[in-house]
């Protein structure tokens, strides 16, 4: 019979009432006692409280056979065996009583192998067939599954059985206590020893050390969090991949934080050249990783790995770096294998060639075992070939140099880190202005040095930079390698001298071609032609092999690309070519390429280099042509002469005075011409006159789109000037340079009295909110009206405002929050309206020029000074103008006579100063007669294009005895002026201006006013 049948037939709801009568009905509480209670004290047909006796378990069986047998379907069983199965299945549950076991223990068992233990304790009797067996078994599993059912839903169960657990997990973790107790877990002896590594790690690698300084006062190790600066890494190459299925594209960018590539890459191939700051870029992740517990950083210098023997296992990774911790036996790898490890692999470059391979299959191997963590690997670039590990998923970067804010950041950390913070700013000035200075400063290794040197000197580099140079050289070629316990890891090593001999004669040649990079092949030619004259034994090999040692570890030559050669700094080119030209005895050489200014430094450093009879030749050839700039230029070359015929240096001297300072804004042009070389030859505020501060900020604002930062060393000195021409000159070339730095720099610290600054770009606006208040502030450009208010954190402090050629203002009433306004000029803002909104404001002047309307005008009753050069609306003045305003000063230009003419000018009694001009209609004797109604009229202003243009205004002009101030502007010398000296006989002042570009002699002018001072006004 099927065994799916069978369950359906005894799986009736009488099976269960008929089992239940095999126990005892349960009582209240846990049923505990001193002893468990067995299944034999449960069951009804034993002991003194029995129900049941055998018989009636016996009829309870034949009662379960029955119902299996007459219920529909196929018998479970021939009937002829119906007895002996029903005798067997009674036997099988009288044996319950039998059992030494307890309810709790009996469910725990589980139902089939309760029924085995009941099959047992009563087997068929032989000769049954398969069905009978079958159904027997079948129904004693049946059986013993409502029986556990049925124990579960006593109520003593439930409690014993929690009482059972609560005393096995008790006895379980007292167990498990002692346990751990005498075994500690091994992630917490892990975190044990990861308290104690990472704060080691995070000590050992927090300071920078600069190897090859040898300088007195000047330390050589810094803390690192002081003076680490953050570089920008590029990407030459970006390697091709394809999304997957519903992914973004990868996001890439070619330019990003060096200490944030890990962050988009977890695996990265860095290059940088010599003293780049890769390993102050390991260092510093190594710090933050140990100090944020983000990642558990190792440390592994390739130099030193390969010095203790073979590359390590991931168990010797501390070993192999003297860590003096000693880990938990598989910590490293149980760290690796969570994918909470930062490998950092310092110094590819700085193991023989003949390693890297192997390198590269540790590399591989560890990878590929320990997938999921962070590795970087650094290299000088010319190390191993482009996308040498790309297989393996690195990306392949490069440190980029410093930039000018990069500089100025490192020099203002170096001298913090140092305390020595009162030799900042000159250094930073002299790296402004000097420019083959700055081009040295690109990397953090050349930055440390000048400034180690430049404080060992007191705040003054060298005379001369030959010895900065020199001992940057030192450095490079010798000494870092040296102290940091390498040894040239391509073969033998080249000594200092032979090593300037070949890259002395590499520079030479690229200063005569005119380039700054030459071809491998045409390096290793002029290698291999200099090997001859080199010391015997001195760089064993072949060209190609010299040249590889010294694009590897020399630090000055590097490849740029495939098959291209070029040195690091063109100052280093510059200097190296100047000392093969001097001791090959090329001066002429020099000489005839001192007109082009790409040989400036070389010619320079040929002056430090030449000996002193070699010096006079060089300087007497540059005065000898000349020309303001190369007199400038043997100026600058006196720096480097450390010994010099007396007479030579004060003829230099005497030449360059008449040119330095500038004492005129035509001859402060004109030095500007010589080029950026100006710059560290101009002198500070101390000892020269206003007009000459003045000249000198001139210059140095004119040069500035070609050197920024030189000028804006050079205008810092003046920010402090008292004289307002030269005050204006500053405030007035803030549009040359970076905004915030200008106004940090220089604006934020000048005298603002009687001083305007003009804004333009959405930058400067920005720089303008940080600075401290200015009083007097004009906006050119399309600026909204919330733009101009949101840039003066404190309106109440501007009393004079300009809007120049703004389209974008509409709404003059937003300018209301500027409380204490009492001169306005808005010029050229088509769109703006609104003029009565002004009226709250304390306006006394206005200038108006192109505006959409002016019908508000009128609503401004304090005004005292008055200028419009647009067309007004109306028959007469009064039409338009505040009639109410005490007017003092009217000017009237373009247009604004046009339909009104002078009529109702009389009204405003109180005029003392009318400018008209230049007009576009001719002036009436009516409205001159308004004129002469005004009778505290002094000074009148007339356009000479009016003398020109219209003189029949001239000739309608009566008599006007009280102007005792005659103002002529934009004449250019032609103008007949005899008739307005008889019409204005009470004159004693006349002013004469020309025009831009014409140019007179005003003395021509003086006999038509004898009784009068006159003077020409050339601004």
């Amino acid at each position: 019979m099927d065994p799916t049948v069978l369950g359906g037939k005894l799986a009736s709801s009488l099976v269960a009432p008929l089992l239940k009568k095999l126990f005892h009905p349960d009582g209240p509480g846990a049923g505990l006692v001193e002893r468990p209670v067995r299944l034999s004290a449960l069951v009804s047909f034993r002991g003194e409280q029995r129900t049941l006796d055998e018989r009636d378990v016996r009829k309870l069986a034949a009662q379960v056979v029955t119902r299996a047998v007459d219920s529909p379907g196929e018998p479970p069983f021939p009937p002829g065996e119906q007895i002996a199965v029903t005798d067997t299945l009674a036997r099988r549950l009288l044996s319950l009583g039998d059992l030494d076991m307890d309810d709790v223990q009996a469910v725990r068992l589980g139902h089939r192998e309760l029924a085995r233990k009941l099959h047992h304790a009563a087997p068929a009797p032989d000769g049954l067939c398969a069905d009978s067996c079958h159904f027997l078994d079948h129904a004693t599993e049946w059986a013993c599954l409502n029986i556990l059912e049925f124990f579960t839903r006593r109520s003593t169960f439930v409690a014993r059985s929690l009482v059972e657990q609560t005393r096995a997990q008790a006895e379980l973790i007292a167990k498990v206590d002692e346990l751990i107790t005498r075994t500690p877990r091994p992630d917490a002896r892990d975190r044990a020893f990861e308290r104690r590594y990472l704060p080691f790690v995070a000590e050992r690698h927090n300071h920078i050390t600069i190897y090859g300084i040898d300088l007195r006062d000047s330390p050589d190790r810094w803390p690192l969090e002081v003076a680490y600066l953050t570089l920008e890494a590029t990407a030459e190459r970006e390697p091709e991949r394809a999304a997957a299925p519903g992914e973004d594209p990868p996001a890439r960018t070619g330019r990003m934080p060096a200490d944030e590539t890990l962050d988009k890459d977890s695996r990265v191939l860095l290059r940088g050249d010599a003293g780049s700051g890769k390993t102050t870029l390991v260092q510093w992740l190594a710090v933050t990783a140990a100090r944020e517990g983000t990642h558990i950083p190792y440390v592994l210098p390739l130099r030193t790995l390969i010095r203790t023997g073979p590359l390590p296992a991931p168990a010797a990774f501390l070993s192999a770096v003297g860590c003096p911790l000693s880990p938990p036996d598989g910590w490293t790898e149980r760290v690796l294998t969570a994918g909470r490890a930062l490998v950092l692999v310092d110094g590819l470059d700085e193991i023989p060639a003949g390693d890297r391979h192997g390198t590269r299959d540790w590399l591989r191997a560890l990878i590929h075992a320990f997938p999921g963590n962070r590795w970087l690997l650094t290299t000088r670039p010319t190390a191993v070939r482009a996308e040498w590990l790309s297989q393996e998923g690195f990306r392949e970067l490069s440190l980029a140099p410093m930039g000018r804010g990069e500089v100025a950041t490192f020099v203002h950390r170096w001298h913090r880190a140092a305390r020595a913070p009162e030799y900042e700013q000159r250094l930073l000035d002299s790296l402004r202005t000097k420019r083959d200075l700055a081009r040295l400063a690109t990397n953090p290794l050349m930055c440390g040095l000048i400034c180690a040197l430049h404080r060992e000197r007191r705040g003054y580099l060298p005379a001369g930079r030959k010895e900065l140079y020199d001992a940057a050289l030192t450095m490079l070629l010798a000494r870092r390698d040296r102290e940091r316990g390498m040894n040239t890891a391509e073969g033998p090593e080249l000594g200092e001298a032979a090593q300037l001999e070949l890259l002395q004669r590499l520079a030479y040649a690229l200063v005569l071609s005119g380039r700054t990079e030459m071809t491998l092949k045409r390096a290793e030619r002029i290698v291999e032609s200099a090997l001859p004259t080199l010391a015997p034994g001195t760089g064993k090999g072949d060209a190609s092999h010299i040249l590889r040692i010294l694009l590897l570890r020399s630090g000055v030559l590097r490849r740029p690309a495939e098959n291209v050669v070029d040195f690091v700094h063109r100052t280093f080119q510059d200097y190296l070519g100047a000392r093969y030209a001097v001791e090959e005895g090329h001066l002429d050489v020099l000489t005839r390429h001192a007109d082009d200014t790409q040989w400036e430094d070389v010619i320079r450093m040929a002056v430090a280099h030449a000996r002193p009879t070699e010096r006079v030749f060089l300087l007497g050839e540059l005065l000898a042509r000349n020309t303001p700039r190369l007199t400038l230029l043997a100026l600058a070359c006196l720096e480097h002469a450390t010994a010099l015929d007396p007479a030579v240096r004060t003829g230099v001297e005497e030449r360059a005075a008449a040119l330095i300072p500038p004492r005129t804004t035509a001859a402060a042009r004109e030095l500007a011409e010589a080029g950026p070389l100006v710059l560290e030859l101009l002198p500070g505020p101390e000892s020269l006159t206003d007009q000459e501060a003045r000249g000198v900020t001139i210059t140095a604002s004119v040069l500035a789109s070609e050197e920024p930062d030189g000028a804006l060393a050079v205008l810092r000195r003046f920010r402090d000037h008292p004289d307002h021409d030269v005050r204006r000159q500053l405030a007035g070339t803030w549009h040359r340079f970076g905004a915030e730095q200008y106004a940090v720099e220089v604006l934020d610290h000048l005298d603002r009295s009687d001083l305007f600054l003009t804004c333009e770009s959405p930058a400067q606006l920005t720089a303008l909110a940080r600075m401290r208040p200015w009083p007097d502030l004009a906006f050119e450009g399309p600026h909204s009206a919330e733009d101009v208010v949101a840039a003066v954190p404190e309106p109440g402090t501007v009393t004079t405002l300009g809007i120049i050629r703004n389209r974008r203002l509409t709404e003059l009433g937003a300018l209301r929050r500027f409380t204490a306004l009492n001169r306005l000029t808005v010029l050229e803002c088509p769109d703006a309206t609104g003029l009565e909104r002004l009226r709250p404001l304390p306006l006394t002047e206005l200038v108006l020029n192109r505006v959409a309307d002016l019908t508000g005008l009128r609503s401004l009753p304090s005004l005292t000074l008055l200028a419009m050069a647009q067309e007004l609306p109306g028959a007469t003045l009064t039409d338009t103008l505040p009639a109410e305003a005490p007017l003092g000063f009217l000017s009237l230009g373009r247009h604004s006579t046009d339909t009104t003419g002078l009529r109702g000018l009389g009204h405003w009694r109180t005029l003392h100063t009318l400018r008209l001009g230049p007009l576009t209609t001719e002036l009436t004797a009516a409205d001159w007669r308004e004129v002469a109604a005004l009778p505290r009229l002094t000074c009148l202003y007339l356009n000479a294009s009016i003398i020109r243009d219209l003189p029949a205004s001239i000739g309608c002009m009566p008599e006007l005895p009280g102007v005792e101030v005659l103002r002529i502007p934009s004449m250019d010398g032609t103008e007949h002026l005899a008739a307005l000296a008889s019409r204005l006989p009470g004159l004693h002042s006349v002013i004469l201006g020309n025009r831009p570009g014409h140019f007179f002699p005003v003395s021509g002018f003086q006999p038509l006013f004898p009784d009068a001072d006159l003077t020409l006004d050339p601004g």
